[in-house]
């Protein structure tokens, strides 16, 4: 496929207000409309368009495969992290109060951790669906 000069530059430019657009809904999440899954949802839609102009090739060398399984357990692991303190501290899963000096500090660290580990576990299981289907007949 012949590179377009035009798509180039346009996704060159839209590409980073995609990934700040989903910084903005990633930690504007606990106070309006959004969150970890749908900021997840919009970083990866601004790499799978990378990778539409770019080629598939390129985008994986900027996120390879072990990374994206990497991330996709970290996710996991940063949600469940949230609950087992709270366990630890003597509440119930996920009670997020007892987690900062008071029960709104606590509330909001709490939540803010298990959207950014919702956040990244969807990010990186999209990547790693797009890939394996785009990259379907390759090997």
């Amino acid at each position: 496929m012949r590179p377009n000069l035009i798509l180039h530059v346009i996704a060159k430019f839209v590409i980073p207000l995609i990934i700040l657009f989903a910084l903005y809904v990633q930690f504007h999440g606990d106070f309006g409309p959004g969150g970890g899954f749908q900021a997840g949802v919009i970083f990866s839609a601004a790499f799978i368009l990378y990778s539409l102009v770019f080629g598939l090739e390129t985008a994986e060398k900027i996120i390879p495969h072990h990374w994206l399984r990497i991330l996709a357990s970290l996710g996991v692991v940063i949600y469940a992290g949230v609950g087992i303190e709270s366990l630890i501290l003597g509440s119930n899963y996920l009670d997020y109060t007892l987690l900062g000096s008071n029960q709104i500090a606590g509330q909001h660290l709490g939540i803010l951790l298990v959207e950014l580990g919702v956040g990244i576990t969807v990010a990186a299981a999209m990547l790693i669906l797009f890939f394996a289907f785009a990259g379907r007949g390759r090997e």
